[in-house]
């Protein structure tokens, strides 16, 4: 055991299907999370940065701690944004506002993330995040990157790893980031967006 340990999901393992099925969470949460915690846990036996909190590290490493604790930091925030599927789902409140205000449009919002995920070459991430003063900006990022690296604050992320969709979706990524829609926790997602 080590400081870190694999996140528990917030819903049962077939609570995403049909968007993710079942098989794809054993996969993707059992064994390339559960990985990625074992792997930063060996990692930092007798590093200066064992101590620090998740972001510090991702923000303060390289290499192999910076990938492993990358990943982890990106899969806690995509497994934690999810819930059943929906139909119609959409956000509200403030971040709906703000979705307005820098996209025009929840609709515009959605293409462009879309064509964020769908574009980005090889693997990595798509994320909505907040600067330091609010705006909302897309961002691609390759790998285990993260936003916080650039000093935002990351909202929601799709990933696109080929393990995220390939048992579900084969080679249809644009497919399968147009699903994800229908499970986003947009409730999670404003909490993200409000909390300091």
């Amino acid at each position: 055991m080590g400081k870190f340990e694999l996140m528990a999901l917030p819903y049962a393992i077939n609570a995403l299907e049909p968007v993710i099925s079942k098989q794809t969470l054993e996969f993707h949460h059992g064994k390339h999370l559960a990985g990625y915690v074992n792997n930063l846990n060996g990692l930092l036996e007798g590093s200066l940065l064992a101590a620090l909190p998740l972001e510090e590290i991702v923000c303060k490493s390289s290499g192999g701690i910076l990938n492993n604790a990358g990943q982890i930091l990106n899969h806690e925030l995509y497994f934690g944004q999810f819930t059943a599927p929906k139909a119609d789902n959409a956000p509200t409140g403030k971040l709906a506002e703000a979705i307005v205000r820098d996209f025009g449009s929840f609709e515009a919002f959605k293409e462009a993330f879309q064509k964020g995920g769908a574009t980005l070459f090889g693997s990595g991430w798509v994320w909505l995040s907040a600067d330091k003063d609010g705006k909302l900006v897309i961002t691609q990022e390759s790998n285990a990157a993260n936003p916080v690296q650039k000093g935002l604050k990351p909202l929601l992320t799709f990933d696109v790893w080929e393990h995220a969709y390939y048992l579900d979706y084969q080679n249809r990524r644009p497919d399968h980031l147009a699903a994800l829609w229908g499970i986003v926790d947009w409730d999670v997602i404003e909490q993200r967006y409000q909390s300091k």
